[in-house]
């Protein structure tokens, strides 16, 4: 009787474990990134009351089995379902979950964290948070050319606020007229045509080339030094036509590039002796019989632009700045971890986990590669709980506590009746 009772009061304490699971999978039904746990149980030893026997060697006994009372119930354990959670949408860019396998990487500057949480925002300092933690989110950054080495260690990934962008002029287009009519040997200058250029810090120049009929069929080109600030610049050629269809035939030029292209080169402003190329593409220019029009008609130089807003590439987690002249440039990517057995990882808390001892190494990458999930910028990962099962695990718990209490009921009665006996 009294070996029931304490049966019966460890199966109390179990259920009543599997209950606390049930009630915080539910209490983070709505909490970002949260993995439900679920509780396996195990037996308890049982006690022998008589040891079985083997049937006799000459076949007249047969054997028996032996008798045992079991003493209960304990937890086998409690481990976490790293499924997949639905995806809300948030609207925020600042806003990331994870499809598939992995865990952002943070840190308190003392310790590195592991969470499905990708709630960003941005600190004063200007690097990317986790917005509930404080955590700074790691990754890599990029060098000035924009490339990314995912070898390289990690660090707190920041948004340069007062970042300017330009970009250089590597490529011009002249389009227009060279009139037919105009007589030759020209003794001056025909047609002046100015180039607006930009250099590597953003800064205009303003190059003329000048156009000069050398023969029936063949114009002169020349880049002018005028003297005018930010206006120095080489080269020169020649331009032949079609005498029927006025249509352009062909080109020399004094410099060119490896594809052949005509091409002057321009002294920029950044304190560079060695001047910058640009390519020269004159095949819209014609000779018919109206005036000289012959003009820039584009160029893919950008002056200084200001950061205005950034996004973070859906996939890869690159991390991109838009800037007020429409350039993008890549700062950094977020980095993502992996373990073999994510069960085995220790839950702190505030959505954190750390690396357990059955956890295996972190294996840190990029998204999308190595087995790791993408990132869907906009978006959160939902609590993964089930409610329906949860509900019916806290049916469960409910039921297997009232039994055991009911045993210890019983197993009361039956001590009162014993005792009475004597009565």
């Amino acid at each position: 009787m009294i070996r029931s009772m304490f049966t019966a009061i460890n199966g109390l304490f179990v259920q009543q474990t599997f209950m606390d699971v049930v009630s915080d999978n539910l209490a983070n039904v709505n909490t970002p990134g949260f993995k439900s746990s679920f509780v396996s149980f195990k037996d308890q030893f049982a006690q022998q009351m008589k040891s079985g026997a083997a049937p006799s060697p000459d076949g007249l006994i047969g054997g028996s089995n032996p008798t045992q009372v079991g003493l209960g119930v304990n937890v086998g354990a409690v481990a976490t379902r790293f499924t997949q959670g639905p995806l809300q949408d948030t609207g925020r860019d600042l806003d990331l979950a994870i499809q598939g396998d992995g865990f952002f990487v943070y840190t308190d500057g003392t310790a590195q964290y592991y969470s499905r949480d990708g709630s960003l925002a941005i600190d004063a300092d200007g690097y990317l948070v986790n917005s509930g933690t404080g955590d700074r989110v790691l990754g890599w950054r990029a060098d000035g050319t924009g490339a990314i080495d995912t070898g390289n260690r990690l660090e707190g990934v920041s948004i340069p606020i007062d970042a300017t962008l330009s970009r250089i002029t590597s490529n011009t287009t002249i389009v227009g007229n060279l009139d037919a009519t105009e007589a030759f040997p020209s003794a001056g200058v025909v047609h002046t045509a100015t180039l607006g250029l930009y250099d590597s810090l953003g800064v205009l120049h303003a190059v003329p080339i000048q156009f000069r009929r050398t023969s029936a069929l063949e114009w002169s080109w020349n880049v002018e030094n005028s003297g005018l600030p930010g206006s120095t610049g080489t080269g020169s050629g020649t331009l032949t036509f079609d005498g029927d269809t006025g249509q352009l035939t062909g080109f020399t030029s004094a410099i060119t590039n490896a594809d052949g292209d005509a091409v002057i080169n321009v002294v920029g402003s950044d304190g560079s002796t060695s001047p910058f190329p640009v390519a020269v593409d004159f095949s819209d220019v014609t000779m018919l019989a109206s005036r000289s029009t012959a003009t820039l008609a584009a160029q893919d130089g950008l002056a200084a632009g200001n950061l205005t807003s950034f996004k973070i590439s859906a996939n890869t987690g690159e991390i991109y700045g838009v800037y007020s002249n429409g350039l993008e440039r890549v700062f950094g990517q977020l980095a993502m971890a992996l373990f073999v057995n994510p069960s085995g990882l220790t839950r702190l808390g505030n959505n954190r986990y750390v690396q357990g001892l059955n956890s295996g190494d972190a294996r840190i990458g990029a998204a999308g590669t190595g087995g790791r999930g993408k990132v869907t910028s906009g978006y959160t990962e939902g609590s993964n709980t089930d409610m329906s099962r949860e509900f019916a695990s806290m049916i469960l718990a409910q039921r297997g506590f009232q039994a055991n209490s009911r045993v210890i009921t019983t197993s009361d009665e039956m001590l009162q009746e014993l005792v009475n006996l004597k009565r």
